[in-house]
């Protein structure tokens, strides 16, 4: 069954370009197109589509507005934002996916047509693979939503619910873990003197929610990893600073950590521990197609904090940081993985719980409490 799909944009050149794109994938069905946020609210009302293309920038009624609108009159089509890659682009590109816009690209700059063209087309096809293995995607039937299938409680005889009642695991893990969790000798681990967090797909969102959660006197560093290109991970740590009683900043190369400080890793660039737990900023190659890369700072993690280290693997597509987090499990860490039902995209959790390197699964809400709890022992 085909996605339909509604382009919002004020260039005709975008609403052509984006729109033939969308024409080309199989999997798309294209309703139509609007040249500003007030006609493109009509159409959605009108055309009911599964997926909305919205422009940041548009007279009328901005890509903001228009999306404040649709959540006020309950209007439950995804959104991909179109942002240009820029300082107020990304501000209002950040703002969009902290009030749910599922994703964004950006408009190429400095490229030819057919340039131009290929790198829309690649942005859009990643960023529908996404939501096919979305909850969204598979809640919807033209427009009828079904409700999410969810795990059955534990039995309280089995070690999960055992676990459950002793508060060492506050939500139950997906029902394909097949590896039992770590031995009973293991919970008692030693108190989190890093926590280290993997995250993308639904990242600024999840994150503008658990961040604030965090204690003002949380005795212990925290460096995350959100998949996003350059300009808009500062955006974001600008934008979370605000929300947050800790201090949140993008990181910068030669820093020494700082308790009570979250460091966001710069997008575009990768980013690491060196011996003197000093963060270290390179141009190495991108890992996983990730640059920013999970797998990248969880080995300098292992390597620096091992037993002392927490790493929580958040909402994502793929499998970027599952082979930091099992170098991070070998050297004595706690790993935190976030639950699918809270999760946009249930991928980079769950190839971490069904290969059974999860000592914790938690729901969004329930997250900052687990990050605490390490910390506090």
């Amino acid at each position: 069954m085909a996605i339909r799909a509604l382009v919002i944009d004020d260039t005709i050149l975008y609403r052509t370009v984006i729109g033939a794109i969308l024409k080309g994938i199989p999997e798309i069905e294209l309703v139509g197109s609007a040249a500003n946020g007030e006609l493109g609210l009509a159409k959605i009302r009108q055309l009911q589509p599964e997926l909305v293309t919205l422009d940041v920038d548009m007279p009328v009624l901005d890509g903001i507005s228009t999306l404040k609108k649709m959540k006020e009159e309950g209007l439950s089509s995804t959104v991909i934002m179109v942002s240009a890659k820029t300082q107020s682009g990304s501000q209002a590109t950040i703002q969009a996916l902290e009030l749910g816009a599922f994703d964004f690209i950006t408009k190429p700059e400095g490229s030819s047509a057919d340039d131009s063209r290929a790198e829309l087309r690649r942005q859009l096809r990643e960023v529908l693979n996404k939501y096919q293995q979305s909850p969204l995607s598979l809640r919807r039937e033209r427009g009828a939503v079904v409700a999410p299938q969810r795990t059955p409680p534990p039995s309280p005889s089995s070690a999960v619910g055992r676990l459950r009642e002793r508060g060492i695991v506050t939500s139950t893990p997906a029902a394909t873990t097949a590896a039992p969790l770590r031995p009973k000798a293991r919970l008692s681990h030693s108190r989190s003197a890093l926590i280290a967090i993997g995250i993308s797909t639904g990242g600024p969102n999840a994150l503008g929610q658990m961040l604030p959660r965090l204690p003002q006197n949380l005795s212990v560093p925290v460096i995350v990893v959100q998949h996003m290109p350059p300009i808009f991970t500062r955006t974001l740590a600008e934008s979370l600073d605000r929300k947050c009683s800790l201090r949140v900043k993008e990181a910068e190369h030669g820093e020494i950590l700082s308790r009570g400080t979250i460091y966001i890793a710069p997008g575009g660039r990768q980013l690491a521990l060196d011996s003197q737990r000093q963060l270290v900023v390179t141009d190495d190659p991108p890992e996983n197609n990730c640059k920013p890369a999970v797998d990248y700072l969880f080995r300098s993690v292992a390597r620096e904090y091992g037993a002392s280290a927490t790493c929580v693997i958040m909402t994502g597509m793929g499998s970027d940081g599952r082979l930091g987090v099992e170098t991070v499990r070998a050297a004595g860490g706690w790993i935190i993985a976030q639950d699918r039902d809270s999760s946009t995209v249930y991928g980079m959790p769950k190839v971490v719980v069904e290969a059974g390197l999860a000592d914790e699964v938690a729901s969004l809400d329930e997250m900052a409490a687990a990050i605490v709890r390490t910390v506090s022992g």
